[in-house]
């Protein structure tokens, strides 16, 4: 008796994965996931290994790696080791990445903040209509592209 593995198509390993076909075809590109089998009439056939490859490559995005990362883990994957040491180091790195984009986060809310309160004391004045900004914005934007009102007179 003759058993055949389970294979899936370009479309039902996208879906399986949560991505787009069109992100299955590009990981393919990038030698993320190795080149599939063809069927007959020369449709990707993908089977439980690029599954799971598409899987963990998934996972790693969700997690902030670079598809560069993602490779790096891949091929230290594909040699049987472990690849906790090197994923170790690039998910140091990605938290480094994180905090400081919160960092900077934290502070475009505090700006979006003033700018509420000023606009909402009425502190608005006569704007000039080819480079006005907000109350509060001046630090958001270059300073020679905003003038920001203050107390009714431009400054």
């Amino acid at each position: 008796m003759t058993t055949t593995a389970v294979t899936w198509t370009v479309g039902k390993l996208a879906e399986s994965v949560g991505v787009s076909a069109d992100t299955i075809r590009y990981w393919e590109r990038e030698g993320l996931l190795p080149p599939p089998e063809r069927s007959p009439s020369g449709y990707r056939r993908y089977g439980e290994s690029e599954l799971d490859r598409a899987r963990f490559v998934r996972t790693c995005q969700r997690a902030g790696l670079r598809l560069s990362d993602i490779a790096d883990l891949l091929a230290v994957r594909d040699t049987g080791v472990c690849p906790c040491e090197p994923a170790e180091q690039h998910l140091e790195r990605r938290i480094g990445e994180v905090t400081a984009e919160i960092a900077r986060l934290e502070g475009l809310r505090h700006q979006l903040t003033l700018m509420l309160r000023a606009v909402e004391e009425g502190d608005c004045g006569q704007p000039l209509p080819e480079n006005w900004c907000p109350p509060g914005s001046a630090t958001l934007a270059e300073p020679s592209m905003c003038t920001e009102v203050k107390g009714g007179e431009c400054e």
